[in-house]
């Protein structure tokens, strides 16, 4: 069985194909300045997960989901807001931190995410969308990443590493809304990971965290950074 492709779209987006098939969208914003152009319209979507509501994770969620009826795997208030908006069984799997649901010989473990998760409206008004969250994510060949989601470092992070097999860790390491490189060396050693690979930075200055500052920080943790449309096999 081969193992997980995955694919960074830039910011937090990722596509990622199970050894079994299936094809995951996580945080799709597409839209995001770092996106190939060639990655902005899928093939499929088998399913599509999200780790919160803010809109550089939500992306074009609620019209990809119209458009291709995928399985999805979001906190409670979130999967119900999207399938107000349209997403036909958006609710089906709702889910919340703690829990974990099986999509098609997938589990998706709900975790702790140290953020906020309100979606900003036009004229500033916030909604509520949920926690944020990020998922341990165990696939068919029984390969478990951890995709943290956009969050602080904190001290629980030792539970995973007691509760799950972590064979690699998907980190924020822009800093300003997420923690840093620094921080994100700490998350590894919590975590016990020696692969990593960092998301939610350079997309915008603000983003200043780089992949070589964290391997200056985890000098033993490979970290793998592909370009925006690269795919590497974890």
């Amino acid at each position: 069985m081969p193992g997980v492709q995955l694919t960074w779209l830039g910011h937090a987006s990722f596509r990622i194909d199970s050894p079994g098939g299936k094809r995951i969208y996580l945080d799709p914003w597409l839209a995001n300045p770092r996106c190939p152009a060639g990655e902005r319209e899928p093939e499929r979507i088998d399913i599509l997960a999200l780790t919160h509501g803010h809109s550089d994770h939500l992306g074009e969620s609620i019209e990809l989901g119209r458009r291709y009826l995928p399985r999805v795997v979001a906190i409670f208030e979130l999967a119900y807001w999207l399938a107000g908006k349209g997403v036909r069984g958006a609710d089906a799997l709702a889910m919340n931190k703690g829990g974990t649901v099986d999509v098609d010989g997938i589990r998706f473990s709900m975790t702790h995410a140290i953020h906020s998760g309100g979606l900003v409206q036009e004229d500033n008004s916030i909604v509520y969308l949920g926690e944020p969250a990020g998922y341990v994510v165990e696939f068919e060949n029984d390969t478990t990443i951890y995709f943290a989601g956009d969050t602080a470092v904190f001290g629980d992070m030792q539970i995973l590493a007691r509760a799950f097999d972590l064979d690699a860790a998907v980190l924020p390491i822009g800093d300003n809304f997420t923690m840093g490189p620094r921080q994100a060396a700490m998350a590894l050693e919590l975590l016990g990971v020696k692969r990593c690979v960092p998301a939610h930075y350079g997309t915008f200055p603000l983003l200043r965290g780089t992949p070589d500052e964290l391997r200056r920080h985890a000098p033993d943790v490979e970290v793998l950074a592909p370009e925006p449309g690269e795919t590497i096999e974890l």
